[in-house]
């Protein structure tokens, strides 16, 4: 029996339960793994709440995409990993056929990354979804280089902080955007070329004033709503909206001709972490960040599997700066 995090029914932090649940023995090509430090996202809070992108099909339900921890036991036909093994468990399934929010989980290996040595299992837990969805979207994808400006909206997000040390990486400048100006002086110390206000200023003249005139290549936009006209508006002829997030709870608009030449497209992690040949080339990606310094991971706050309601009450409030980390002590 494992201590397991499950929801008999959809609503506010209050519905989650923990509970003793056999976890058994990993099937073909699943890993069985006791979980150290999970990772909490956004999709899970929207799971939880039931206006995720794919509904709850069964009660009792789990949550979880990511966590760091051991490999316990090896399904069938699983090559690549041992017993013992230190490992992150990325977003690269459903969260209808597996959760991580456990003491032990069983998951798909396909969506395991051996944990590069010096990293702990709460930056192990901090760390993946984070960076390769800001790689995915804006390197692997977009093609961003050397030169490149990109605009960044919920910049304190542990996505965005991670896009930030993405586009330093490779030499693109960032320029963020963030509510109101509290978090200004983190988010320049955090290598933000420029931080806008959108409750105070005027998003379109910073950012072509930043620019010169010319605009940004890319927008990496987790709020979507009505706002991306105005984010359409600082875009260089040509020039990619990649939208990953639904902050804002309303219905998006797509910018007509008035704009100049754009693409608009919506993107997810599992465009990369679903994709054999995508996350390998992540994982190279942000394993060689870690190695040379030149990715930090913020964890804002840590919190016991026990907490676990006050985890998701703490990440609905918006205050955080970076990653929630919730452990497992066994």
């Amino acid at each position: 029996m494992a201590r397991t995090v499950r929801f008999h029914d959809v609503g506010g932090p209050e519905v989650l339960r923990l509970e003793d649940v056999e976890v058994g023995e990993p099937g073909p090509g699943e890993l069985r793994v006791r979980v150290d430090a999970i990772g909490l996202n956004r999709a899970e809070v929207m799971f939880r709440g039931g206006y995720y992108i794919e509904p709850v099909k069964e009660f009792p339900a789990r949550l979880g995409y990511e966590a760091a921890g051991v490999v316990e036991a090896v399904g069938a036909g699983v090559a690549g990993f041992e017993i013992g093994q230190a490992v992150s468990v990325v977003p690269a399934f459903s969260q209808n056929d597996y959760g991580v929010y456990a003491e032990r989980a069983i998951v798909p290996a396909s969506a395991v990354l051996h944990r590069p040595q010096g990293v702990d299992a709460v930056m192990g837990a901090a760390v993946w979804m984070p960076y390769v969805t800001a790689y995915g979207a804006l390197v692997e994808i977009g093609g961003m280089r050397a030169g490149d400006t990109v605009v960044l909206t919920a910049a304190s997000s542990s996505v965005g902080l991670a896009a930030i040390q993405v586009a330093n990486r490779v030499g693109a400048v960032p320029i963020v955007t963030t509510r109101t100006s509290a978090k200004k002086e983190r988010l320049l110390k955090a290598g933000a070329a420029e931080v806008i206000a959108v409750e105070e200023e005027n998003v379109v003249e910073r950012v072509l004033t930043a620019t010169g005139g010319r605009g940004a290549e890319f927008v990496f936009d987790a709020v979507a709503g009505p706002g991306v006209l105005d984010l359409a508006k600082v875009l260089a002829p040509d020039g990619t909206l990649f939208i990953y997030g639904l902050l804002s709870g309303e219905p998006t608009p797509y910018p007509m001709a008035t704009m100049p030449a754009l693409t608009m497209r919506t993107y997810t992690l599992f465009e990369i972490t679903t994709d054999e040949r995508r996350l390998r080339r992540a994982e190279a990606f942000v394993a060689s960040g870690l190695r040379t310094g030149a990715f930090q991971p913020v964890v804002d706050r840590t919190f016991d599997l026990e907490e676990i309601v006050a985890a998701h009450r703490y990440m609905e409030s918006n205050t955080q700066i970076g990653k929630i980390v919730v452990t497992v002590t066994h």
